[in-house]
C-alpha cells in the first residue's frame, strides 16, 4: 500500500492490523476536497494491502470527523459543477467500505457528524468513547444527507428513529446509540484504545477466509439498499447545494466561526 499517496490519513500498522486515522486535527478533521479524495480511494487500496487483515478506522485528537469543512461547502456553493466530482466521490467512499472484505472497526474517539457519522456508522463494528456522539445535522445546514446517511440510520435503528434522527440533526450520546444498536459498544475515552486492539487482535487470530466472506454475505443486502438510493439521495443532495436555504445557513454558520477566531 503506498502510504506516501496519503496526505490527510495517516496510516500505520501493528501486525496484520492497518489503522486509518483522519488526520486533520485542527479542525475537528473536517473533510475538504482533499480529505474527500483520499477517502473515495482509501478503503479499495487497504483491502488490496496484502499485509493485513483487519482495518481500524479513527480520527486524530479531540474528534472522529466533524463532516464536511464550512469552507469546502462555500466553494460548492460558489462552484456547483465541483459538486458532480463530490458526488461520484461519495459514492466511492461509500461503496469502497462495502465492498472491503476485510473486517472494518470504526474507533470513534470523539464527535462523528455528518460524513463522520456515516463512515463510523458503515463500519462493520463500532466503538465509541462513551464521551462522543453521533449526529446527522445535514438539514441544519439545508443540505439532504445524500451521502449515505439515509441508507445506513434506518438500517441500525429503524425508519422511525432515523426520521427523528436525520430531520433534526439531534445528537446520539454514544452510551444512547450503544443501547438503540446505532452501534456496538460505548467505552470509558481512557479504554477505548485498549478495547478495539484487543477486539482486533480476536478478529486477527480469527478464520479470516470464513471472516472476511460472513462480511460480504451479510453485506449483500445493504449494498442492494445502497445501490437503490445512493444516486437518489445524491441528486437530491445536489439540489440543496444550490439552494437559498442552503446558501444562507452556510454564511451564518462560516459569519459565526470569524466571529470566534
Amino acid at each position: 500500500m503506498d502510504t506516501q499517496r496519503y496526505k490527510s490519513i495517516n496510516i500505520y500498522r501493528r501486525g496484520r492490523i492497518l489503522y486509518l486515522t483522519i488526520a486533520r486535527p485542527e479542525v475537528l478533521n473536517a473533510v475538504d476536497a482533499a480529505l474527500h479524495t483520499e477517502l473515495a480511494h482509501v478503503f479499495t487500496d487497504a483491502n488490496a494491502d496484502p499485509d493485513s487483515d483487519v482495518i481500524v478506522l479513527t480520527g486524530a485528537g479531540r474528534a472522529f470527523c466533524a463532516g464536511g469543512d464550512i469552507d469546502w461547502m462555500q466553494d460548492a456553493i460558489d462552484n456547483p459543477e465541483s459538486f458532480e466530482t463530490t458526488m461520484v466521490e461519495a459514492k466511492s467512499i461509500i461503496f469502497s467500505i462495502l465492498d472491503c472484505d476485510k473486517p472494518i472497526i470504526a474507533k470513534v474517539n470523539g464527535p462523528a457528524v455528518g460524513l463522520g457519522a456515516t463512515l463510523a456508522l458503515f463500519c462493520d463494528i463500532i466503538f465509541a468513547a462513551e464521551t462522543s456522539y453521533l449526529s446527522d445535522p445535514h438539514v441544519s445546514i439545508g443540505m439532504v444527507a445524500g451521502d449515505g446517511g439515509a441508507v445506513i440510520w434506518p438500517q441500525l435503528i429503524g425508519y422511525a428513529r432515523a426520521k427523528e434522527y436525520l430531520l433534526t440533526g439531534k445528537r446520539v450520546p454514544a452510551p444512547k446509540a450503544a443501547e438503540m444498536g446505532l452501534i456496538n459498544y460505548s467505552v470509558p475515552a481512557e479504554s477505548l484504545d485498549a478495547l478495539v486492539d484487543e477486539f482486533a487482535d480476536e478478529l486477527v487470530a480469527g478464520s479470516t477466509k470464513a471472516i472476511r466472506w460472513s462480511k460480504v454475505t451479510i453485506n449483500i443486502g445493504l449494498k442492494q439498499f445502497a445501490h437503490a438510493m445512493m444516486d437518489v439521495g445524491l441528486a437530491y443532495e445536489a439540489l440543496t447545494n444550490i439552494g437559498a436555504d442552503h446558501q444562507q445557513r452556510v454564511r451564518e454558520y462560516r459569519d459565526k466561526s470569524l466571529v470566534k477566531r
